[in-house]
């Protein structure tokens, strides 16, 4: 906070719209400390913890103390991994107060006119519009297959950036032409019997960047049995506004997508980022103070399935042979998968039935690899720490492949590789992309 003003003006937000019933149902009684990765990489710090950053929000709520850099900080360095959420006995939704707070402070904040600049481009001018995410993607692809990258590595321009962006430059995933992005279906029928008619959730980086695996998470679904629709109006799922304290743009997309899917007369909606999924299962209590829009937010909500699961269901495993060449795997959880969805076992149900496979549990996969959208960029050194930690686990299984949920926890994990040095013996892959290969057409 930089002016008495706005520290005033956080401190009656806090007091008028925090849930002040939730922030009383935590109980101080520390269950969350051992799961909060941010606890124990600060050295246990107790404001870095969930039952640290809850007594900060009251504390302004009730105006003991100010909402200072010291408190904001705490917020920010959150991962919102959602890890102490399944452990508290009280059940405190400590997402939801997070990232009330996130909002009230950055909406009565003066930015910098840089900072000001680059949210606006990135909440407003980019990811609620999926042209302008295929136009930036196919830039990428520009430069990834004209010869700039090459040249960027080879006079090592690269070394500029910080270690960890430069080593993300190298895991990037060879984006698919424009073309591809912009010729997307809009239904696709069940292969053999259909069981479920699903609706799918594309997403924005999913359909962009990370097209390849949802192609081969339709096809998964086909072979499961299900006819497919994928509605052209849904948005991004406003995770990232969620999260940054866009509150109000996360409504407007939240908004669109309810709109888009309620129209389809289908079973389920199926995911495949476990981040997307978290956020949309949310919609209700992001939508909670509109009632015609909370009611149809539980609707969409109800229907909201992890392409694991919904093939766990249908039993595509005991259908469908699966089969690799010998090769040891292991499984790091998406967080918001796990902890908001309540989605774990399905992906190891699926990965355990691939002939070949050894599958070997990973220490520790339930916790935070240390992505969380863009934390890794904003919060590096407290992200590659968590990183570091997550590659021991990882090395210490001796797995040739790790198997993630979520576009972003791939990233983070084939960062790990890279920065390990590990290219040569680890992989990382999304579940759907790792089953499409284990078919056997």
């Amino acid at each position: 906070m930089t002016t008495v003003q706005e520290r005033e003006t956080i401190a009656i937000q806090f007091a008028e719209k925090m849930n002040e019933d939730e922030m009383l149902n935590c109980m101080r009684c520390g269950f969350c400390l051992p799961h909060c990765p941010t606890y124990i990489e600060s050295g246990l710090k107790e404001s870095h913890s969930p039952r640290g950053r809850i007594a900060l929000m009251k504390a302004v709520a009730d105006g003991v103390i100010e909402p200072d850099r010291d408190v904001e900080r705490s917020l920010s360095l959150c991962l919102g991994c959602r890890a102490c959420e399944p452990v508290c006995p009280s059940g405190v939704k400590y997402g939801h107060l997070l990232e009330e707070a996130r909002d009230i402070i950055h909406q009565n904040k003066k930015h910098s006119f840089p900072v000001k600049t680059i949210r606006k481009a990135v909440f407003s001018g980019l990811f609620p519009h999926q042209e302008r995410m295929q136009t930036m993607t196919s830039l990428l692809g520009f430069y990834q297959k004209s010869g700039l990258q090459y040249m960027a590595r080879k006079t090592g321009v690269l070394n500029m950036l910080p270690d960890n962006l430069a080593a993300m430059e190298k895991v990037l995933p060879k984006v698919p032409k424009k073309s591809e992005m912009k010729n997307r279906p809009t239904e696709l029928p069940a292969i053999g019997t259909p069981l479920k008619k699903v609706a799918f959730f594309s997403g924005c980086l999913m359909d962009t960047m990370f097209l390849e695996t949802n192609k081969a998470t339709l096809k998964l679904l086909q072979l499961a049995g299900c006819e497919i629709v994928i509605p052209k109006s849904q948005a991004c799922c406003g995770a990232l506004h969620g999260h940054s304290g866009e509150k109000a743009g996360a409504k407007q997309l939240a908004k669109r997508n309810i709109e888009a899917f309620e129209t389809e007369e289908v079973d389920y909606i199926i995911t495949n980022a476990g981040g997307c999924g978290a956020f949309l299962i949310d919609y209700d209590h992001l939508l909670q103070d509109e009632p015609e829009w909370h009611d149809r937010a539980i609707s969409f909500k109800n229907k909201l399935k992890d392409i694991s699961q919904i093939l766990v269901d249908l039993r595509f495993q005991e259908k469908v042979r699966l089969k690799l060449p010998a090769q040891s795997v292991t499984f790091q959880d998406s967080c918001h998968l796990r902890n908001v969805m309540n989605t774990s076992s399905a992906p190891r149900i699926l990965l355990q039935s691939i002939e070949g496979i050894d599958f070997r549990e990973m220490k520790d996969a339930d916790r935070c690899c240390g992505s969380a959208g863009i934390y890794n960029i904003v919060e590096s050194g407290m992200s590659m720490n968590i990183l570091d930690s997550k590659m021991e686990h990882t090395k210490s299984t001796q797995a040739d492949i790790v198997v993630t949920a979520n576009p972003g926890c791939l990233m983070q994990m084939q960062l790990g590789i890279e920065r390990e040095n590990l290219g040569e013996c680890t992989k990382a892959v999304h579940i759907a992309d790792l089953l499409i290969k284990a078919v056997a057409l």
